[in-house]
């Protein structure tokens, strides 16, 4: 059985459609398919949340969702039918823009709106091609907690929904990136968590393979705007692509390779307007374990120094550090120690995205008890490979590859799969460039 997920882009368009639909057609065993929002809608329903907005933004977005998907709709065979079915969600989402509570709960169902109009029309696109899936609502497995905007899921509710709804020998169509509390109430599992929906999907069904459907073919040595000559990988371990995920990689979401791993499934990245090219494949256990198989680069992170007489062969200060960044919830990276300091990689991106930032009244009480440096416009660079720790011949290179940077922070040793360093932001591609160069592509 395999269990395939279409990205944005994949049903952006009746072009794309149809090339996704197509996918579907071409194999029996794709039997649970997971779609995403048309590209650009998620984005409309956000600006739409925003508290400031006026009748005339709020006509202007409803105005791109409604376009964006009509033009869609058009190309259909039963346009009378689907725009029925289309508008049926979009007065929803009308409605649902007057309640005056705009709280977390009022949003996460307002970001709803975008997977169910995408596949209301999919569906029908489906049938277009012969592929008679049933549609179903995700939240009626989906089952999460009440965590608003990014919700944890139930594992145990979702497998006994799945076991309860899904029939075998039928083919479904449902919505990544949404779920249910035990209220009832929609919640979201986060920006990008499509992947992360269809990968829960995945495990409780017990599928062979996911498929992550996109636009592009598969998982590159490092990003190919960087480095044009950069290639698809074939073939890839579950902790290279995890590493590689948490450190930049734009392909995959952080979260999404748990449930497979978990599972014991298969992914496939590949893309939707070349299915031909054979993607990537992500394994348990690769053919190939090169010492370094992909270069990541993760701009915007910030360092954060902390110094202290007070470290000295005493303990509990790193607790006392780690206490205090915990309860202004702000994320720590890669960390650095010696005997008086401790030097910390924030993800400037990340935190801003979470609405945490490292404020004055954060840095005062971290000056009670030590002495603080903040460093910002750094790079994150990532090697990621297998057995780097126990790989000769690397470190050597490298450092001579990096004589004329300056090099802010270097972590290897934690983790066999990946060697990471820091380094100011306007050197960073020239880097990934020069590094590509000598350790992948001679």
């Amino acid at each position: 059985m395999i269990v395939s997920k279409f990205g944005g882009t994949s049903v952006g368009t009746y072009e794309a459609m149809q090339r996704s639909a197509k996918i579907v057609a071409a194999d029996s065993d794709r039997r649970l398919i997971v779609i995403s929002a048309t590209s650009g809608t998620t984005n409309d329903l956000v600006a739409l949340s925003a508290s400031q907005l006026n009748s005339t933004m709020r006509e202007e977005l409803l105005g791109n969702i409604e376009k964006r998907h009509l033009e869609i709709i058009g190309h259909c065979k039963d346009q009378e039918h689907v725009r029925d079915r289309f508008y049926t969600e979009f007065s929803k989402l009308r409605e649902h823009l007057d309640f005056v509570g705009r709280d977390k709960r009022w949003k996460d169902q307002l970001y709803a709106y975008g997977e169910m109009m995408s596949t209301r029309i999919f569906v029908e696109v489906l049938k277009e091609n012969g592929v008679d899936a049933e549609w179903l609502d995700a939240r009626e497995i989906m089952k999460t907690d009440s965590t608003f905007g990014n919700a944890e899921p139930n594992l145990v509710s979702i497998k006994k929904k799945a076991d309860k709804l899904l029939q075998k020998e039928k083919i479904y169509l449902t919505q990544g990136f949404i779920g249910s509390d035990v209220f009832g109430n929609t919640t979201t599992l986060g920006r990008g968590g499509s992947d992360f929906s269809a990968s829960l999907f995945a495990e409780v069904v017990g599928a062979d393979t996911l498929e992550i459907w996109t636009d592009v073919a598969g998982v590159f040595t490092t990003d190919p705007r960087i480095v044009p000559n950069a290639h698809p990988i074939y073939e890839i371990t579950f902790d290279e692509a995890a590493e590689l995920s948490v450190f930049g990689g734009k392909v995959l979401h952080p979260a999404t390779l748990k449930p497979a791993i978990r599972g014991g499934v298969n992914v496939r990245v590949a893309s939707s307007s070349d299915p031909d090219k054979p993607g990537t494949y992500i394994v348990e256990d690769a053919e190939k374990k090169p010492p370094i198989r992909a270069i990541s680069l993760r701009k915007d992170q910030t360092l954060l120094t902390v110094n202290s007489l007070e470290m000295l062969h005493q303990h509990g200060f790193l607790a006392h550090l780690f206490k205090v960044l915990a309860e202004h919830k702000i994320s720590v990276d890669l960390v650095s120690t010696s005997e008086v300091s401790v030097a910390l990689t924030l993800d400037t991106a990340v935190n801003a995205a979470n609405k945490v930032e490292l404020t004055d009244d954060v840095l005062d009480e971290l000056g009670h008890f030590a002495e603080i440096i903040v460093e910002k416009d750094l790079a994150l660079i990532a090697l990621i490979g297998n057995n780097l720790q126990k790989t000769s011949g690397i470190g050597g290179p490298l450092f001579t590859a990096l004589e004329n940077y300056n090099v802010r922070l270097i972590c290897h040793g934690a983790s066999p799969n990946n060697l990471c360093f820091l380094i100011d932001l306007d050197q960073a591609e020239d880097v990934v460039r020069m590094l590509h160069e000598k350790f992948i592509t001679e």
